[in-house]
């Protein structure tokens, strides 16, 4: 906001140095022209002695034609209202600090707009008052002002989004609270430190984002990042529901990046609900087809591999069914050991495994339910698996017992190789409801062989 004066006006607020002339004068109207809000100055008499451009786009009233008036008396306010704002303003002059207050001042095409000011006393070189400034600026355009800082600080404190704003490297510099406690830090101590210090996996989804706005600008829509964070307790898998927003200083001619703001919301239970749903629906849809395709096969042990074929969809690689016999085990069926195929009869079946003591099979059949196990941080998988006579591949393992009539008729083994999880709890559910559909199919079989045999 910059101050002119008309051609000859004394500068009242420096009364030594008469008219304004010479590179101090001509730096101060530089300065007060260029300045973002406006500003008048008034002398100890309250005459107007300073009026910059921005003053002149919000009243209408040039520096020429405002600077030398006898304040706003009749021309930037109504008559009756002029001596209690003159009053007011010129009050700054005795006092100390600044002083709001918001007046209704007259614009030159006969319109009025409500302005909030500052008003502060001047003094002299010998510490006398010497005037009064005062800066104003439009209220809406304050109050709008003080909305997007309300904003920004709501979404600082107390939002229920984490917000994390990145400069151009990347690296965090503003962190809510939301934000500190997601990702399992301070607010302080979160800024300034790589994303790959604070995430294990999907840190480059994440940057390659951010990179993306600063390159592009903002996606359309949100998405969503799933990442595994360091924290104390171990590493955790959270799903987050990002938006990205570029941010450019409004400064600037061209669009200058300042960085990224990122806001994110923990989406994790959700999701996790979501794709157990699915996995249910899944998995039952899988069992009534697999009902459907055992009711046509004239051969029980067919049906008993059938029920096996369709649960191996997207549960497990591997299949084994272990018979009792005796007091052993005997391999009567099993899908190939190498690429993937159905449950086949075993060639040659009859002969008993030589499983050691604690087998997960042989422990499956002790309890009566189901038992689960993992190659480990221990030997190789393919040392551990060919220990327990399954193949190579296999790290994880579930084994549940066939049992029908009140009768032990076996095991069957669900095998699953490197690339996928171990089993957890709800596989075991599953599994155990293919095996009662299993064990039915085998005792049906071996009913019908006793018939064939008599």
């Amino acid at each position: 906001m910059s101050a002119s004066t008309s051609s000859g006006t004394t500068d009242a607020l420096e009364p030594e140095k008469g008219p304004r002339a010479g590179p101090g004068a001509e730096l101060l109207a530089a300065l007060l022209d260029g300045m973002d809000a406006a500003l008048c100055a008034f002398d100890a008499d309250g005459t107007i002695t300073h009026w910059n451009r921005e003053a002149e786009r919000i009243l209408g009233w040039s520096a020429e034609e405002a600077v030398g008036r006898p304040g706003f008396a009749g021309w930037a306010v109504r008559r009756a209202d002029a001596g209690e704002v003159q009053e007011r303003l010129m009050a700054a002059m005795d006092g100390a600090g600044r002083r709001v207050h918001e007046f209704a001042l007259l614009r030159k095409d006969g319109g009025r707009v409500l302005v909030r000011t500052q008003s502060a006393g001047v003094r002299g070189a010998d510490g006398k008052p010497a005037g009064v400034y005062c800066a104003f600026g439009e209220v809406q355009a304050q109050i709008d002002l003080e909305r997007s800082i309300a904003l920004s600080e709501a979404l600082l404190e107390d939002a229920s989004w984490g917000v994390v704003l990145v400069d151009a490297d990347l690296r965090p510099t503003v962190v809510n609270t939301h934000a500190a406690r997601a990702l399992g830090g301070g607010r302080t101590t979160l800024l300034g430190r790589p994303l790959g210090e604070l995430i294990a996996q999907g840190v480059e989804d994440l940057e390659g984002a951010l990179q993306h706005v600063l390159a592009e600008g903002a996606p359309p829509a949100l998405g969503e990042l799933w990442v595994t964070l360091r924290t104390a307790e171990g590493d955790r898998r959270r799903c987050w529901r990002s938006g990205f927003l570029r941010l450019t200083s409004p400064l600037a001619q061209e669009p200058v990046p300042l960085g990224v703001g990122w806001l994110f919301q923990d989406v994790t239970t959700e999701k996790l609900a979501a794709q157990e749903a699915d996995r249910v629906r899944f998995r039952s849809n899988q069992l009534h087809r697999a009902s459907r395709s055992a009711s046509e096969c004239e051969d029980p042990m067919e049906a008993a591999t059938s029920y096996l074929d369709y649960a191996l969809a997207g549960f497990a690689d591997h299949a084994l069914v272990d018979l009792v016999a005796g007091e052993r085990l005997v391999r009567v069926a099993a899908t190939p050991s190498g690429e993937p195929g159905p449950c086949l009869p075993v060639a040659g079946g009859g002969i008993p495994l030589r499983y050691a003591a604690g087998h997960p099979a042989l422990q499956a059949v002790d309890r009566t339910g189901s038992v689960r196990a993992s190659a480990g941080a221990g030997p190789g998988a393919g040392v551990w698996a060919a220990e327990r006579q399954w193949p190579g591949d296999s790290v994880h393992a579930l084994c549940a017992v066939l049992r029908s009539r009140g009768r032990t008729l076996g095991v069957v083994t669900f095998l699953r190789s490197a690339h996928r999880t171990a089993f957890e709890r709800p596989d075991a559910a599953y599994a155990e409801s293919v095996a009662v559909r299993v064990a039915a199919a085998v005792d049906l079989a071996q009913v019908v062989a006793a018939d064939s045999a008599g």
